[in-house]
């Protein structure tokens, strides 16, 4: 019931709300990217969502494409711009992912999307985290983000499916929220680059 119904509706709701509420803030920060990245100030990627469906996940782009003399881009680090850096450390980079919530393709909470190329390494379990829409936070993010490894991961995923709940989902938003006022924990997390997942072996 409210993983079918109940939930769904929220999503959507508070999706609209928040566009309607923080679009000139969106707005604004794209403005800055733009002129910043010398360009688009949005990253969009193809990522597999309910049911392994693919969907195209937006973002506010933190980085440069920045080359070096091979054609090859540069590390993270080094394509991270100043604005961008401040983006990524109170996660406003995710605010476009509001749109996804919108069409359906994300829910607030579930797993995070990750790159289609994973989808052939997953153990059968660790495909089970497709039963549900990915979310723009979810149990993972709170337990320890990127600086966790992809075992811890994928079961802290595997945890949320089985035991999704109203109370459980509201927990999880309001520990994202604790987490990103807290300078010490988002540094050690989000302006980390989850190294590839290369199967279970």
């Amino acid at each position: 019931m409210y993983r079918r119904f109940v939930k769904p509706f929220f999503d959507f709701s508070l999706a609209l709300i928040l566009l309607c509420i923080l679009f000139p803030l969106l707005l604004f920060l794209a403005f800055l990217l733009l002129i910043q990245n010398r360009g688009t100030p949005f990253f969009s990627q193809i990522r597999p969502g309910y049911q392994t469906r693919l969907f195209t996940i937006y973002k506010l782009k933190t980085m440069r494409d920045t080359r070096n003399e091979k054609g090859e881009l540069l590390p993270d680090n080094k394509r991270m711009t100043p604005l961008g850096k401040i983006i990524r450390k109170l996660s406003l980079d995710e605010l476009p992912q509001l749109w996804n919530v919108l069409k359906g393709e994300m829910s607030f909470v579930g797993p995070r999307p990750l790159l289609p190329e994973y989808v052939p390494l997953y153990s059968k379990e660790q495909l089970k985290r497709h039963e549900v829409k990915p979310g723009i936070t979810g149990w993972a993010q709170v337990k320890g983000r990127n600086t966790i490894t992809w075992k811890q991961k994928f079961e802290y995923d595997l945890w949320y499916i089985e035991n999704q709940s109203f109370i459980l989902d509201i927990k999880i938003v309001f520990l994202t929220a604790g987490k990103i006022f807290k300078t010490k924990e988002v540094n050690s997390s989000s302006l980390i680059t989850m190294e590839r997942f290369n199967g279970n072996n």
